[in-house]
């Protein structure tokens, strides 16, 4: 009798259900700190201006991790880098509202977001790295796992925090299982990587095509920060419809995103990425549109659903096309993609604020067309 080797794809099985498992904890992680933000708020007695700051050191944090991810995870591999950042970010979630003052939670916000940024990229990595290896489509479902979890962490904190239990003790507690699956779901990974190509160290900037692939990345999630921060007040004060309408146009675009994102792989096998980037960006610009000219309630719902449909599959097609960059480490590329993408995330919010102050939020929310053509226009760079 002769013993066969297992196919790739089955080889491949372990590290892509911890692949699975990493993305669904990392989404939980940020679905309970999203349902928590007005808990730290109340904890620490913040007007709107300490809060930002707060917010924007996870995102400085982030930011600037970014920089140097790439570099020591292309070294070290997801393997050794995904426990490390999973302590620390365990570590920051668990004693978020045990702080005594503003400046401690200002500081640990930043390790958040700096611990999350290594965590992100090295789960992105190894991704795009098994896609490549299976010859199958499967970095979208990745992030599809990443909504589900978002989906479950804020709904879940939710929940807890109707049924009376304290806040800080959900945290931690959601803090020590993030640990415990992300130390077993690591030893899956995947023991080699492409190995860091030869040439100076350190932060360098990146090739051209990487900075354009950013810049796509940016304004998808520009149009994405968007709907995050300004969907639920354009119901409310656009339509003057009640503050649950607006959740309800809010859960339609996160469900209508995860639902995508788990189809993605499929629609990513048949059509070229810079087909259906286009496509898919042509279609969030499209339905946005039609929410701001007809200016219904029930059109704005099935917008936003819309929305998230057609924005759902941006970052794991621009996220893989960074992994595959000639001369860089899947971790450099899409460490460089990714920091510029945070740029837009953060840039979008602002920008809405300064037009709605300057005219109207109606007009304001335009800026998401306006993101979404242009990405549509530029998707030709994958090709």
């Amino acid at each position: 009798m002769t013993l066969t080797a297992p196919s790739p794809a089955r080889a491949l099985r372990p590290a892509r259900i911890a692949v699975r498992s990493l993305f669904f904890a990392f989404g939980t992680v940020t679905g309970a700190w999203g349902a928590h933000v007005p808990s730290a708020k109340a904890r620490y007695g913040l007007d709107e201006a300490q809060l930002s700051l707060a917010l924007l050191a996870a995102a400085v944090g982030a930011v600037g991790a970014l920089l140097v991810a790439g570099r020591i995870i292309g070294r070290h591999g997801p393997r050794q880098v995904v426990p490390v950042a999973a302590v620390v970010i365990a570590a920051a979630l668990g004693t978020l509202l045990l702080h005594g003052g503003f400046a401690a939670l200002v500081a640990t916000m930043v390790v958040f977001g700096a611990a999350g940024a290594f965590y992100d990229v090295s789960i992105n990595a190894e991704g795009t790295l098994l896609e490549e290896r299976s010859g199958f489509k499967v970095v979208s479902g990745f992030h599809g796992m990443w909504s589900l979890g978002a989906m479950t962490g804020a709904g879940g904190c939710s929940a807890l925090l109707a049924a009376g239990v304290p806040a800080a003790w959900q945290l931690g507690a959601l803090a020590i299982v993030v640990l415990a699956l992300s130390l077993v779901a690591a030893r899956s990974l995947l023991p080699d990587h492409p190995p860091v190509p030869e040439g100076p160290r350190g932060w360098r900037l990146p090739p051209p095509r990487l900075l354009l692939l950013g810049g796509l990345a940016a304004l998808g999630l520009l149009a994405e920060g968007v709907i995050y921060d300004w969907s639920v007040l354009w119901f409310t004060d656009s339509l003057g419809q009640t503050q649950a309408v607006g959740g309800l146009g809010y859960a339609a675009f996160a469900a209508a995103m995860a639902a995508s994102r788990f189809g993605g792989d499929a629609l990513r096998s048949r059509f070229h990425a810079a087909t259906l980037l286009a496509a898919s960006a042509g279609l969030a610009a499209l339905a946005m549109s039609a929410a701001l000219l007809l200016h219904h309630p029930v059109v704005g719902v099935v917008a936003m659903a819309l929305v998230g449909a057609g924005l759902a599959n941006v970052v794991p097609i621009l996220f893989v096309a960074g992994g595959r960059q000639p001369g860089v480490t899947p971790a450099d590329g899409i460490a460089a993609v990714s920091s510029l993408g945070y740029f837009g995330l953060l840039a979008g919010p602002p920008l809405v604020g300064a037009i709605a102050h300057a005219s109207s939020l109606n007009l304001a929310m335009a800026t998401l067309v306006a993101a979404a053509l242009a990405l549509a226009a530029g998707a030709r760079l994958l090709r």
